[in-house]
């Protein structure tokens, strides 16, 4: 019997490549609102974005949506795209930020691993800003696997990590 393969430790998901029906709407979330930097286009129909001059954390294409309806939200497909930001500050920044555009919708969840902010992008897809909490503040169940849970996130407590001269 052959060992079972385990996946490299520092493997990350590299980026994300969405369907969009308007490139310049969708540039306009993700780019104005959210704070990716475009890195390149391809003709009008693909542009890749990132975050640190990375070659591209998101695709974002008409190839074969171009106009067309968001994909129904109980047919199978990505469930969300999540950002991991660095710090429980930045998350603090981007949920003011979405604050200051009135943004609708804002979801929000404590994991005990992370903390998250769950919105729409202009083509419906869902989209999770995180921050994962230090490892030595998660918890682990007495079998070993890690104790996750979805309790509301205290956002009051949240914004007022917020830097107060940021320019969102």
């Amino acid at each position: 019997m052959s060992t079972p393969y385990s996946i490299p430790a520092q493997t990350r998901i590299g980026h994300v490549h969405l369907k969009v029906a308007d490139l310049k709407r969708s540039l306009a979330f993700y780019c104005d609102l959210l704070g990716f930097e475009l890195m390149a286009m391809y003709h009008d129909n693909a542009a890749f974005i990132s975050a640190g001059k990375y070659h591209h954390h998101i695709g974002l294409n008409t190839w074969h949506s171009k106009n067309a309806p968001p994909a129904p939200r109980d047919g199978v497909g990505l469930y969300h795209t999540a950002v991991l930001y660095p710090t429980r500050k930045d998350l603090a920044n981007i949920y003011k930020r979405l604050l200051q555009a009135n943004y609708p919708n804002i979801g929000s969840s404590d994991h005990g691993v992370s903390e998250a902010l769950y919105i729409r992008d202009p083509d419906n897809n869902g989209v999770e800003l995180y921050w994962d909490k230090p490892r030595e503040a998660w918890s682990w169940k007495a079998d070993g696997s890690l104790e996750m849970f979805v309790d509301p996130l205290d956002l009051g407590d949240l914004l007022r990590q917020a830097d107060e001269d940021d320019n969102a």
